[in-house]
């Protein structure tokens, strides 16, 4: 049972998580954010009840850290001897072996548990005016722990996960973790990115039936996050943007070649791989 719970940064996922913790249980909840002004709303409209204080971090069975990768290593770090013995630590942070693995060292034998998390959820806004408490209903929570932490720890944080609205638990490796996450949310961003690039972008009104809108929704995206998130995770994402250009480079040598039989041969391939995606969802 987590009675107190902490959370670090209040932006879209730290806010939202701070905004589901106040709606949907009764722990106490303090929180921290680097911008005062943030803060100070936070603590105005209820959301938080106190400052989350560097001597207060004992109170907290569970502190959930929303920061960028560098800054989760440097909090942790920092604070090593004040979270609360026994207690659980997760970072929400979209790339995991940087974190977690310079953090196995520091957190050993500190008293405390971390465990490196990914909340599958957002929006392509950003903020804490954009946070909302219901941003995690039915999303999938990654978890990538170190062996030997107790499964007590993973059921303890996956009990209040399930609270905040998160139906799926997926335990992976820090590794695993950002060789699929490459595929599965960065590329999508640096192909969203690359595809409003085109000076044909503008002139989309009136002629899509919503594939422009869909291909272009995450372009809209925190430039300063997402720099970080590329960077730390550059050989996963770059196999992946070298494999898609391959890709498009054949369908653009079918095309150019006027190849019939071979383009409806790559269109029924990538149709039957998607059906075949969308029945194991």
């Amino acid at each position: 049972m987590i009675e107190t719970a902490g959370v670090v940064g209040l932006g879209l996922i730290g806010g939202s998580m701070a905004k589901a913790i106040r709606k949907y249980t009764d722990c106490t909840l303090l929180g921290y954010d680097t911008d005062g002004a943030v803060l100070s709303r936070a603590l105005d409209e209820g959301v938080v009840s106190a400052a989350l204080t560097p001597d207060r971090l004992a109170e907290c069975e569970l502190v959930i850290i929303a920061l960028y990768p560098q800054a989760t290593v440097e909090y942790v770090a920092a604070n090593r001897e004040r979270f609360r013995k026994g207690g659980l630590v997760m970072d929400c942070g979209g790339v995991k072996g940087v974190v977690c693995t310079p953090l196995e060292e520091v957190v050993r034998d500190a008293g405390f548990w971390f465990v490196g998390g990914h909340p599958m959820a957002g929006i392509e806004r950003s903020g804490y005016q954009s946070a909302f408490p219901e941003l995690f209903q039915r999303a999938s929570l990654i978890l990538t722990p170190y062996p030997g932490t107790p499964r007590s720890c993973l059921d303890g944080i996956w009990e209040f996960a399930r609270q905040l609205g998160f139906s799926r638990l997926q335990p992976s490796t820090p590794a695993e973790h950002d060789h699929i996450i490459a595929y599965t949310s960065q590329l999508a961003h640096v192909v969203s990115c690359a595809y409003v690039g085109s000076p044909s972008a503008p002139n989309f009104e009136g002629f899509s039936a919503g594939s422009f809108k869909d291909m272009t929704r995450v372009a809209k995206l925190n430039e300063e996050m997402w720099t970080e998130l590329f960077l730390e995770n550059r050989d996963a994402l770059v196999r992946e943007i070298d494999t898609l250009v391959e890709e498009l480079a054949a369908f653009a040598y079918t095309i150019r070649r006027g190849d019939r039989e071979r383009l409806r041969d790559m269109l029924k391939h990538a149709r039957e791989i998607k059906e075949a995606i969308d029945k194991d969802c």
